[in-house]
């Protein structure tokens, strides 16, 4: 399944909704899943959104730029390729965005969120191997200087991470 992976940006209200246009509304909405996998993927969703591949990569482009969103590509179902895990950290409230923009900045992170919970921040980390997952676990609570609690998955269960962003 490729995906474009939307970050999430915790407490956001209508007055903070970003200003985007409707054909950035639709890329973002009708591509979280169902992307072609084609040789020509971007011309495929230009064609579909009645624009040009190079509108399109530019609107990609600027959404990744301004943090709209992290990525275009793969999720793979757990354990079926490499290794990932979830994870989460207790982090103090006046460091929340400094944290999340350095847990974001792993490509190996494809989204983060905030949780109303001691462990306030949860995010989902993928990697080709179990040691290269260690690896950037014990990076990010060395460059954070905070706890990561690692939560492997035990059971596995089908969450359709879709959503519609605008409704």
């Amino acid at each position: 399944m490729t995906a474009i992976a939307a970050r999430r940006y915790p407490l956001m209200t209508r007055a903070m909704e970003p200003k985007l246009s409707s054909l950035e509304k639709r890329l973002l909405n009708e591509y979280q899943k169902g992307f072609p996998l084609t040789e020509t993927p971007y011309a495929d969703i230009a064609r579909e959104l009645g624009a040009s591949e190079a509108l399109v990569l530019e609107i990609l482009k600027k959404l990744k730029d301004q943090g709209y969103i992290s990525r275009v590509g793969p999720v793979f179902k757990p354990r079926k390729v490499g290794a990932s895990t979830l994870a989460a950290i207790a982090v103090p409230e006046e460091r929340l965005r400094q944290v999340a923009s350095i847990i974001s900045s792993y490509e190996e992170v494809n989204h983060n969120y905030e949780r109303e919970h001691t462990f306030n921040l949860w995010f989902v980390v993928t990697a080709r191997d179990a040691g290269h997952l260690r690896e950037v676990l014990k990076e990010m609570e060395a460059r954070t200087g905070l706890a990561i609690m690692d939560l492997p998955l035990e059971q596995q269960f089908h969450i359709d991470l879709g959503f519609p962003l605008w409704c």
